[in-house]
């Protein structure tokens, strides 16, 4: 896949392109939903399969006070657009400055003297461009202008489900614990990235040795609970997990930040500086204080246990 960062006005690839525009995070079944009927109108013409993504999230420069937690970086948003299939992925790096690019330039530099689009795909709520000016009518205005054609789509929605496939939706079931159903709507399990740093190394000396993921502050993390999940070493290998997240209230009171710590079951070795990917599989329990150590030794017994079982 060819990756395009920003790119510059007149800047042309040379080939046409079926082009789908969003932030895309989570590339989740509506994403993918989209990016397959992008790919179908590519084929009829013999077309490329663009997709323009931005980052950072546009509402962390916009409304930062409200900006969503993100279920995906770019690095890991790259990567999932490449397995689906897509041939050229824009990264427009939004920033104030983009921020204040009107919707028919922003058009004219990177659908049309970039990626020469011939169809543009995107879902039915779609705006861009400085105050969201941008909106489907004025994109297919400049269509028929500038020679492609606009597809707007519904969001995919589940069956037997009134609300829609979303980021939102996801985000929402991620904050609430229920990792099972934004796995379902995901269609992969909810995978939080960080490097194991140096922590207080207080479940080694319990006896439940943890990495300490340090997962950036921006991202979706489940609620404060335990987890069974996949650990992600870095050669591509699994290890099953108990995973807890959370503030530990039976050692401090006040911890103004939720951690992120996984027990690899059955594993020895030295995980500090590695990047670590962790695949949350179920909630186990809501995290919860205990009245001394021998409790929540037993505890962690159990949880790790029924983390064994489960993933087994």
């Amino acid at each position: 896949m060819k990756v395009i960062r920003n790119p510059a006005a007149g800047e042309c690839l040379g080939e046409k392109h079926a082009v789908t525009i969003g932030v895309f995070d989570g590339v989740h079944r509506g994403h993918r939903f989209v990016i397959e009927e992008t790919r179908r109108l590519a084929d009829q013409i013999g077309a490329r399969v663009a997709v323009v993504t931005f980052d950072p999230h546009p509402a962390r420069v916009v409304r930062p006070e409200s900006a969503p937690r993100i279920l995906t970086g770019i690095e890991h948003r790259l990567e999932l657009l490449e397995e689906i299939g897509v041939d050229t992925t824009v990264v427009i790096e939004f920033d104030a400055r983009q921020a204040k690019e009107r919707a028919e330039d922003f058009v004219d530099r990177v659908i049309v003297s970039c990626l020469r689009a011939s169809s543009v795909t995107v879902g039915n709520d779609f705006h861009f461009g400085y105050k969201r000016e941008g909106t489907i009518e004025l994109l297919s205005v400049l269509g028929q202008r500038l020679d492609f054609d606009v597809y707007p789509l519904a969001q995919l929605q589940q069956p037997g489900e009134t609300a829609p496939v979303s980021s939102t939706a996801i985000r929402a079931a991620v904050a609430s614990g229920d990792v099972e159903s934004a796995a379902e709507m995901l269609g992969r399990p909810h995978q939080v990235r960080g490097t194991v740093k140096t922590g207080d190394q207080r479940g080694r000396t319990i006896g439940f040795p943890t990495a300490n993921v340090d997962v950036p502050p921006e991202r979706a993390l489940p609620a404060d609970g335990v987890y069974a999940a996949w650990y992600v070493l870095p050669d591509g290998s699994r290890q099953r997990a108990a995973v807890n997240v959370g503030k530990r209230p039976t050692f401090y009171e006040d911890a103004d930040r939720s951690l992120v710590e996984a027990h690899l079951i059955d594993f020895e070795g030295d995980l500090y500086g590695q990047e670590a990917r962790v695949d949350f599989i179920k909630m186990l329990r809501s995290e919860r204080r205990f009245d001394g150590l021998e409790a929540l030794k037993n505890q962690l017994q159990s949880d790790i246990a029924e983390a064994n079982e489960l993933l087994r």
